[in-house]
């Protein structure tokens, strides 16, 4: 874990692969009350809320952006994924449109934020909760099949991406790997992903995806929030 030390202070990475957090985005991933708690909640989620809201306040006082991908489940599961579609069309109620279950977990949202709005989502466009904070439905594993984000990125000027959220052997890992082949420079918050272990660390810096602590990602976007500062 990069957290101590010098180590905390230094971005990984070459010229090609080295984050910038100047001008980077925050993705939650799968961040909702379903997955959390409850008959359907994925290990370890419940206990990584804290450290994503903390990221997510990191990236609001640094005024960068944060889009948190959804999933919703219609309720006869057409939508799902088919290793879901069983379970969701038998009946079980997964974070189904307007649910309690579909809504993002407690202290991710900003203050005043709207309640998602499943309509709009569905119909494949980002929903705004404060300025420069989003929500996006993703159909898939993956944050960029079939959704508008790759779009709502380049129109922000992203060019380096956080990943964080519900859970690293899929969706997560999915992300990032899409993400990769889009030429993104990108970090995985170690810390704030469930499913995370040491087995996952290599297999990402391989790649070139750079498993960093929260509290180091919180340094350096101060550090490079201060650098942009001073340069202007």
């Amino acid at each position: 874990m990069i957290d101590k030390g010098s180590s905390q202070d230094r971005v990984p990475g070459d010229e090609y692969t080295r984050p910038q957090f100047a001008r980077a985005a925050l993705l939650t991933i799968d961040m909702q009350a379903d997955f959390v708690a409850g008959p359907y909640a994925v290990p370890g989620t419940e206990q990584i809320v804290p450290a994503v809201a903390r990221l997510a306040r990191a990236f609001r006082d640094a005024r960068r952006p944060i889009v948190h991908m959804v999933r919703l489940y219609l309720p006869d599961g057409g939508n799902a994924d088919i290793c879901r579609r069983s379970l969701v069309a038998s009946g079980a109620c997964l974070v189904a449109p307007h649910s309690p279950g579909s809504r993002l977990a407690d202290g991710l949202t900003p203050a005043g934020a709207a309640p998602l709005d499943p309509d709009r989502l569905l119909s494949g466009a980002a929903q705004p909760l404060a300025d420069g904070e989003h929500v996006i439905y993703k159909p898939r594993w993956s944050a960029f099949h079939h959704t508008p984000l790759r779009r709502h990125l380049d129109d922000l000027g992203v060019n380096t991406l956080v990943v964080a959220g519900c859970n690293y052997p899929n969706c997560p890992r999915a992300t990032i790997y899409d993400a990769g082949a889009r030429d993104y420079r990108l970090v995985l918050a170690e810390d704030a992903t469930s499913g995370f272990g040491e087995h996952a660390r290599p297999e990402m810096t391989g790649i070139a995806a750079w498993c960093l602590t929260v509290t180091a990602i919180e340094r350096l976007l101060r550090t490079d929030a201060e650098t942009a500062a001073s340069r202007a």
